[in-house]
């Protein structure tokens, strides 16, 4: 059987690194629904996010936190409370794209 040699461009490389990271950080169910919530809301609080995930807040917060240090959402003081969106819009697109997946996981 004939090997043949495939090399992929630096570029490409370092594209799907970038996935592969944005996949890593979105991979959780919570996280998956706060991206959800901020397809569907252009910006929700920290509580109101919690009111409908029927989450924690400290567990929500700190899931928010990571995901906008890894540049995924974006936060905005509005007052008292800190307003989040979706920096990376696009990301929302996974959840389109899974929810149409006919895999049997």
């Amino acid at each position: 059987m004939e090997i043949h040699k495939y090399t992929l461009e630096k570029s490409t490389i370092e594209k799907l690194k970038r996935i592969a990271n944005i996949l890593k950080t979105v991979a959780h169910p919570l996280r998956l629904g706060i991206v959800y919530l901020l397809k569907r809301h252009e910006h929700l609080s920290v509580s109101e996010i919690c009111e409908i995930m029927e989450s924690e807040q400290s567990l929500t917060s700190h899931h928010l936190q990571r995901m906008r240090l890894k540049g995924i959402l974006k936060a905005k003081r509005d007052g008292k409370s800190i307003r989040y969106s979706l920096k990376e819009k696009d990301v929302s697109k996974i959840i389109d794209c899974l929810e149409n997946c006919q895999c049997n996981l």
